[in-house]
């Protein structure tokens, strides 16, 4: 439950800065409230801040009004950069701002920032810089819990979607590779065997063993993504395929989101990729190790997402499989897109 300051009056709130300065994960999920706050204020800008670094999470969000990007720096100049945006904060004089990053700069930002409503968490070290204060709710995906924050204003949440922008080059670059590996929209299958997080890499003979079942039961191509550092394991994966297995060539953010919105099904790990697959309205069954769904699952709000997790897996237990054999994954597949190819 949110904790409401009285005598507020939200209907001369004009300009609302949101803050949410990184990681990109949470820069981009964090827009999962963005049609509610604009439903909720019709006639309000609604600006972002966010590190430069980060801005393609939220590039050309069709719901930003206006981005402020932070530069990363150190030393000195690490904190004269955040006087210049403390001063650049103040200059546009915000009705609100919505610190959702909770960290000692960003509660600084927003003590000093001159706003009238500043709303932030109240178990946050420095939450006497708010004079709006959210309590955390219940566990749920990462995108909806972005929600808590807005109860003092009246705000719950509401069904969403996730946007991601995707430049009509990068859909050409996409449709030309398609074209000239001869795959139809629909017709094959993408595979991101990778991951930074070493423990959250599901065993990649699993995957091979996974990707020679489909390819034997739907004969659909399987086209292995990979982002930078995941190359060697992309490439162990692809060559090792009994079937039609092709390996992507270096994308972009953009260009993996349309490529994996235009295939049949999505196989990753427990990532950053499987919440880029709800914008692009991708299919998707995501292996989770250690890390419980119930966080970072999509699967409980949009129905072309799952997920497969063994709860009975020990934070000690070495094994990459999780508790997850391929026959588990196999099977789960062929609920999600059919027994049959078709």
């Amino acid at each position: 439950m949110g904790i409401v300051k009285k005598n507020i009056d939200l209907t001369k709130v004009k300009k609302i800065l949101v803050i949410q300065m990184g990681p990109i994960g949470d820069a981009f999920l964090t827009t999962s409230y963005f049609q509610t706050l604009k439903s909720k204020f019709p006639n309000a800008e609604l600006h972002y801040l966010i590190f430069k670094r980060f801005q393609k999470a939220i590039n050309k969000h069709p719901l930003i009004d206006k981005t402020i990007c932070v530069e990363t720096k150190n030393g000195i100049q690490y904190h004269l950069e955040r006087l210049r945006k403390i001063m650049e904060i103040r200059d546009q004089n915000y009705d609100l701002i919505i610190d959702q990053q909770n960290m000692q700069v960003t509660q600084f930002m927003t003590l000093l920032s001159g706003a009238k409503y500043k709303l932030g968490y109240a178990d946050g070290n420095f939450s006497f810089a708010y004079n709006l204060k959210a309590e955390r709710g219940e566990r749920r995906y990462s995108a909806s819990k972005k929600y808590d924050i807005l109860a003092p204003l009246g705000i719950e949440e509401e069904k969403y979607e996730l946007f991601f922008n995707v430049s009509e080059e990068s859909k050409k670059n996409i449709s030309d590779w398609l074209k000239e590996n001869n795959l139809i929209d629909n017709q094959f299958i993408c595979i991101s065997p990778g991951s930074p997080v070493e423990k959250k890499k599901w065993k990649l003979e699993n995957y091979i063993e996974l990707g020679n079942k489909l390819y034997e039961k739907y004969n659909l191509p399987l086209v292995v993504v990979w982002a930078p550092n995941e190359i060697d394991d992309a490439e162990k994966v692809s060559n090792s395929m009994k079937g039609k297995a092709i390996l992507a060539s270096k994308t972009s953010l953009e260009e993996v989101v349309s490529l994996i919105g235009r295939a049949r099904l999505l196989i990753c790990n427990d990532g950053g990729l499987n919440h880029l697959a709800v914008a692009a309205k991708a299919k998707t069954l995501a292996i989770f190790g250690k890390t419980e769904p119930i966080d970072w699952s999509p699967a409980s709000v949009f129905k072309t997402h799952h997920h497969l997790y063994n709860a009975n897996i020990s934070n000690k237990d070495k094994n990459s499989s999780f508790g997850i054999s391929v026959d588990d994954a196999f099977k789960k597949i062929l609920e999600i897109i059919g027994d049959k190819n078709g």
